[in-house]
């Protein structure tokens, strides 16, 4: 019989059921009934309740030592979670930049019951706009639960103000704002455009940001009001009305904070056992200076393949999840088939940090796959060259010729041909900066190859199989290991749909089994084990 997830409530005219002494796969089996733990010769046992959870006369003239309640799915985290935002799951498929994170994806992510965010990161703005009107198409243009992504753009700020500008043209409600390292007017611009105050006098928000992040002093500013002088300012430029301004200055920026630790792409390599009761803490203390009357949501993202993680994560207080690696290996993925197959075989500790394209002259690194793929290393190479010369022309010619072979696979002349005819229309100024600064030219030379590594791995370039940057974090193997033997092994047999609908299920039945283990009753190895099944 396949299995399924239960609807809103358990089955009604389930009778109490005494298990075998040795027997507890009817409790793990069955979360969404109560249990009753009962003392008996062999030690603590578990016995099934109805729909009511009432002990029966049988059991109350036995040892009651513990009743657990019934575990649902939908209940793992913060209830306002799922209100707030018109979802079934406490879940969140994230953004995965490049259209990674495809149209198809984020629909299929609604539908499945979650939240899900367009990976629209790094796309020019006319694909941005198909991809979200696709998304519109499918779900209708009034649907909730989905939304795009506004990534840090440290060369133009210009640019994130055009992507919230068509944002707020097309009607995305929710927006995902990631590697930031500070509040931009953009971002600000986002969570103050459309505040009014309802018929009760409530603030009513316009547009929900979901902000990532893995370091407390970016937490604060996404966690307290809009600063006053980007407020202003943005009047003064007309973007927002003073009623706006006065509105954005009595809340968060952002209600919904995901703790972002050792994930795939921009990371800290954080624990996730630090960072999120961290950020919980410092939530409370912004919450309670500020006297917010919504308390802003922490969720945790980073090292989520596994039900234990998953359960872990909210066990430790998030309000919510957010799965991103893992997503890539699903059919939805804008990776192709020869990337995804790649991401089916790495092992947890298959994963390295590479110099990031968008922030390489900064230093800042993101993570991704090393198995089946140099890019890693090849990346580093780049990045010490780059530390080592002011120019091209200052290396010396015989070094500069064995990296246009063994990394960049052309010849720099023919890189910058390319390069200066994309900055000529699309940012000039890269251009004019290039022609007096060659330590820009070299670093903009340098960045085709990390941004061209991700197109290689969406295109499915097997030629250049060994440039694939592919974003991947720890819990791409972790996910790995589960499946394996099971019907979620094959690449080609995994969905969004059913990654997350396993995840929730199997948090769910490790949960009851911790509750089972604390109530003391004796639990086999396999009982945190949930496998992968159909589930509906």
């Amino acid at each position: 019989m396949q299995a399924t997830l239960a609807n809103s409530h358990p089955a009604i005219g389930a009778s109490s059921t005494p298990l075998g002494p040795p027997d507890v796969s009817a409790a793990l089996a069955e979360v969404r009934r109560p249990v009753a733990v009962v003392a008996s010769g062999e030690g603590p046992q578990p016995v099934l309740l109805d729909n009511g959870g009432l002990l029966t006369p049988g059991l109350l003239r036995q040892q009651v030592l513990a009743v657990l309640p019934p575990i649902y799915p939908e209940w793992l985290g913060d209830r306002s979670f799922t209100a707030t935002h018109g979802v079934r799951f406490p879940y969140v498929i994230g953004e995965m930049a490049r259209g990674i994170a495809t149209p198809r994806m984020t629909v299929e992510g609604v539908r499945a019951g979650g939240m899900a965010f367009y990976g629209s990161a790094g796309l020019d703005l006319a694909t941005v706009e198909a991809g979200i009107r696709e998304i519109q198409d499918a779900l209708g243009v009034d649907a909730r639960g989905w939304g795009a992504n506004l990534i840090h753009n440290v060369q133009s700020e210009g640019m994130e103000l055009a992507t919230v500008d068509l944002f707020h043209r097309l009607g995305v409600r929710y927006v995902s704002a990631s590697a930031f390292m500070r509040l931009t007017p953009a971002v600000v611009l986002y969570a103050a455009k459309g505040l009014r105050r309802d018929g009760r006098g409530q603030i009513v928000r316009g547009g929900r940001i979901f902000a990532k992040v893995s370091r407390e002093e970016v937490a604060r500013q996404f966690l307290s009001p809009a600063p006053e002088a980007m407020l202003s300012a943005l009047v003064a430029e007309g973007r927002i009305s003073a009623e706006e301004a006065t509105l954005a200055s009595q809340i968060p920026v952002a209600e919904d904070i995901t703790a972002e630790a050792d994930s795939g792409g921009h990371t800290d390599n954080r624990a996730l056992t630090v960072l999120l009761p961290g950020l919980i803490r410092l939530r409370d203390e912004i919450a309670t200076a500020h006297g917010y009357r919504i308390l802003p949501r922490v969720g945790a993202a980073g090292g989520l393949g596994t039900p234990a993680a998953v359960a872990a994560a909210f066990a430790a207080g998030a309000a919510y999840v957010l799965t991103g690696s893992v997503n890539q290996s699903a059919i939805e993925s804008g990776l192709s088939p020869d990337a995804r197959t790649l991401l089916g075989l790495a092992d947890s500790t298959d994963v390295a940090m590479a110099p990031a394209a968008d922030m390489f002259e900064l230093g800042v690194t993101v993570q991704v796959l090393k198995r089946g793929t140099m890019f890693a290393q090849r990346g580093h190479r780049l990045a010490d060259f780059y530390r080592r010369y002011a120019s091209l022309e200052e290396a010396p010619p015989q070094e500069l010729a064995n990296l246009e072979a063994t990394v960049l696979g052309r010849r720099v002349a023919d890189i910058w041909a390319d390069t200066e005819a994309f900055f000529a229309t699309s940012d000039p100024r890269q251009v004019e900066r290039a022609a007096v600064d060659p330590k820009h030219r070299m670093a903009l030379v340098f960045r085709w190859y990390l941004f061209t590594g991700s197109q290689w791995a969406r295109d499915g370039n097997t030629a250049r199989r060994a440039d694939y940057q592919i974003w991947c974090g720890p819990a791409m193997g972790g996910f790995n290991q589960w499946v394996r033997g099971s019907f979620l092994e094959p690449v080609e047999a995994r969905t969004v749909r059913q990654i997350a609908l396993n995840l929730l299920e199997g948090a769910a039945t490790v949960t009851r089994a911790g509750q089972l283990r604390t109530a003391g009753v004796a639990l086999p190895a396999s009982a945190f084990d949930f496998r992968p099944r159909p589930l509906g």
